[in-house]
């Protein structure tokens, strides 16, 4: 009973909060993820518009979508990634976007808008932020030759010094991609075939890591690890760098698009277009992509950049985006298990 209530007082607390933060018309409430947005970005629009930006974090798209359904209104900016901004618009969540509100919108790399739309036809829904890869990150030290796929952990050489994501959806997705499979197959025949893959690399690594990679990396105890590279960068020295390269696989290599997207319930609509056409403002993204150090997918602020991105724009084209697999959610999960148990 006292998990109950203090569920209970949570969801109040959800709904209350999101009650008062309607009674400010010049504040705007913006959820995403930690330190992905420069401050200077907040000053400067509050500079302009006189409205302040206020932002609340969460670390993981569930526990955003969780919060959402469990009555957090008053926010009135979110930021999703795709699988996510798929289920919060197949859900009637989401407002359809008013584009003559958003002239910036022409800024954005056409290929960026098209990853999109198979779930946002017409991009009506999702006003991208920024896309980057899932990489694999190899110390050139120690790997000579290696291939640049996920072939490299078939490579016994290496074993006990390579690491993959704790992470069903990127793994499988990868091991999918890498034999030529869809994402979203309900072939279970499929779905084993990359399982037995994954099985075989696991002979190799020394586990699956979603958290310690990048200091892993950094202090040598691993030359191999599938990475979001930002975690990995934040761990290495200038020294390090020189020899380190990010793989992005051709063949089951995977990337993300967090998007802004404006809820239904959102209070200060017209505060949320006008941050969404600032921020793709060429000389404002400009400040995101090189705090970020991903390519820009803002095409005339590529040009205003200080710092070279680690991989290319080229590099993402063929990478596949985490979508929204409810039909097979299940099935690859219980092969999952499978692979953490053998």
């Amino acid at each position: 009973m006292k998990k109950l209530l203090t569920l209970l007082s949570l969801v109040f607390l959800l709904i209350s909060c999101g009650k008062e933060k309607q009674k400010n018309e010049n504040v705007l409430y913006l959820y995403g993820w930690a330190d992905y947005i420069p401050t200077k970005i907040y000053e400067d629009f509050e500079k302009e518009t006189g409205i302040k930006v206020v932002e609340d974090i969460y670390s993981s798209n569930e526990e955003m979508f969780a919060k959402i359904k469990a009555g957090g209104t008053g926010y009135d900016i979110l930021t999703p990634s795709t699988d996510y901004a798929e289920i919060l618009m197949n859900d009637g969540m989401l407002e359809k976007l008013d584009k003559s509100k958003l002239p910036s919108l022409k800024n954005i790399d056409p290929m960026v808008l098209e990853k999109l739309q198979y779930f946002d036809k017409n991009n009506e829904y999702a006003f991208p932020f920024a896309m980057g890869a899932t990489a694999i990150a190899v110390n050139t030290k120690y790997v000579k030759n290696f291939p640049r796929d996920f072939t490299i952990y078939d490579n016994s050489e290496y074993k006990g010094k390579m690491t993959l994501l704790d992470d069903m959806r990127e793994v499988m997705t990868s091991a999918l991609g890498t034999l030529g499979y869809p994402q979203t197959t309900t072939d279970e025949a499929n779905i084993a075939e990359a399982a037995n893959l994954v099985k075989g690399w696991k002979k190799n690594i020394a586990k699956f890591d979603s958290e310690s990679f990048g200091k892993g990396f950094a202090s040598e105890d691993f030359w191999v690890v599938q990475c979001y590279p930002d975690n990995v960068l934040n761990e290495l020295t200038e020294e390090q760098l020189k020899t380190t390269e990010f793989i992005i696989p051709e063949k089951g290599g995977t990337a993300y698009i967090d998007s802004f997207v404006i809820p239904k319930s959102a209070p200060n609509k017209e505060a949320a277009y006008k941050f969404l056409d600032f921020i793709q403002r060429p000389e404002n993204y400009k400040l995101v992509a090189d705090h970020l150090r991903i390519p820009s997918i803002n095409v005339p602020a590529r040009e205003l950049m200080a710092t070279k991105p680690i991989y290319s724009v080229q590099d993402l084209e063929k990478t596949v985006i985490l979508k929204d697999i409810k039909n097979t959610l299940d099935i690859q999960n219980k092969y999952w298990q499978q692979i953490l148990i053998d």
